[in-house]
C-alpha cells in the first residue's frame, strides 16, 4: 500500500514541484553522492560485500571496477518490489531475493563506488507531459579518471551508451544531445550473463519525451537514521517530506529541460 501510495500520481508530480531546479550543464559539474556521502557514513555492511566481489583481485581503472560492481550485483539480485529502507537492510534484502528496484540498485551502486573511492552520482529519467504509465527510471554516472570524463552506467542492466561508430562511453548529458540531434546510438551490456532487454532501454532512455535529472544532496547517513525510526510506523512519502521540511532532502536538478513541462498537457 505505502508503494502504491509513494506512486500515485499526485503525489508523483508534487514531488518534483518541490524538489526541482533548472539549472546549466556546468551548474552540475560539483554534485556528487561523494561530496554528501563519506566512507564513514557507509554501512559497514557494505564493505564486507566489497570484499566478497573483490575477494580475487581489485581492478586498477575506474571503468574496470564499476564494470565488475555491476556485473556481481545484477547477477545477484534478482529484483522485486521497491524497497524504502536503510541502505544495509535494503541490500540484506535485495542479496536475499526479496526487493528491489531501478532506484535501490542506484542507492546501491553509489555506496559501493563511495567504498571504492570512485566519483558517482544518480539521474533518474521522467517523461515531458507526465505519463502515468511510465514510472521512471533511475541509474548511475561515474568519472573515469583514465578517461577524464563522466560515464553513464545501468548497474540494473550492466550497460553503457556509445556515439555509433566511437568506443569511448558517453556521459548521460551526451546521450540525451545526442538523442535530441536524432543522431544514431548504441548500447552494449558487458554482462554475457544477462540477456538484455531491448524494449527496457527504449522505453527508459531512447523515447523521445524522455528527460534526464540528477539527484543531488541525498544523505544516506541522514536517510538510514530516519527510515529506522518511521518504518514500517508511518508512509515514506511522511518521512520524505519531513527531511524536505526541515531542509535535509535532496533536490533534482533538470540541466537540458524545463521541468515545469513535466506539468503541461499533450
Amino acid at each position: 500500500m505505502f508503494w502504491v501510495l509513494k506512486r500515485h500520481p499526485f503525489l508523483y508530480t508534487t514531488r518534483f514541484k518541490l524538489l526541482s531546479k533548472n539549472v546549466s550543464v556546468d551548474d552540475i559539474g560539483s554534485c556528487t553522492y561523494n561530496d554528501t556521502n563519506k566512507k564513514e557514513d557507509i554501512s559497514n555492511y557494505y564493505s564486507e560485500i566489497n570484499n566478497t566481489i573483490f575477494k580475487d583481485f581489485t581492478p586498477q581503472t575506474d571503468v574496470l571496477r564499476v564494470q565488475n560492481l555491476s556485473v556481481w550485483l545484477q547477477n545477484n539480485i534478482k529484483g522485486g518490489p521497491g524497497l524504502s529502507e536503510p541502505s544495509d537492510k535494503a541490500l540484506k534484502i535485495m542479496l536475499a531475493g526479496k526487493g528491489g528496484v531501478c532506484s535501490d540498485m542506484a542507492q546501491v551502486f553509489n555506496n559501493f563506488c563511495v567504498i571504492n573511492e570512485i566519483r558517482v552520482r544518480e539521474w533518474g529519467t521522467t517523461r515531458a507531459p507526465f505519463n502515468t504509465a511510465f514510472g521512471g527510471h533511475s541509474f548511475n554516472e561515474f568519472f573515469s579518471k583514465e578517461l577524464n570524463k563522466w560515464i553513464l552506467i545501468d548497474p540494473s542492466n550492466s550497460l553503457f551508451f556509445y556515439n555509433s561508430g566511437e568506443e569511448t562511453p558517453l556521459s548521460v548529458v551526451e546521450l540525451f544531445q545526442l538523442i535530441r540531434k536524432e543522431k544514431d546510438i548504441s548500447y552494449k551490456s558487458f554482462n554475457d550473463k544477462k540477456k538484455l532487454e531491448v524494449k527496457s532501454i527504449q522505453r527508459n532512455y531512447l523515447n523521445p519525451n524522455t528527460i534526464p535529472f540528477l539527484i543531488c544532496n541525498y544523505s544516506n547517513k541522514t536517510y538510514d537514521k530516519f527510515l529506522r525510526h518511521t518504518r514500517p510506523y508511518i508512509p515514506v512519502f511522511v518521512t520524505h517530506f519531513a527531511l524536505y521540511l526541515l531542509r535535509k532532502s535532496y533536490h533534482y536538478r533538470f540541466p537540458l529541460d524545463d521541468y515545469k513541462i513535466i506539468f503541461s498537457e499533450d
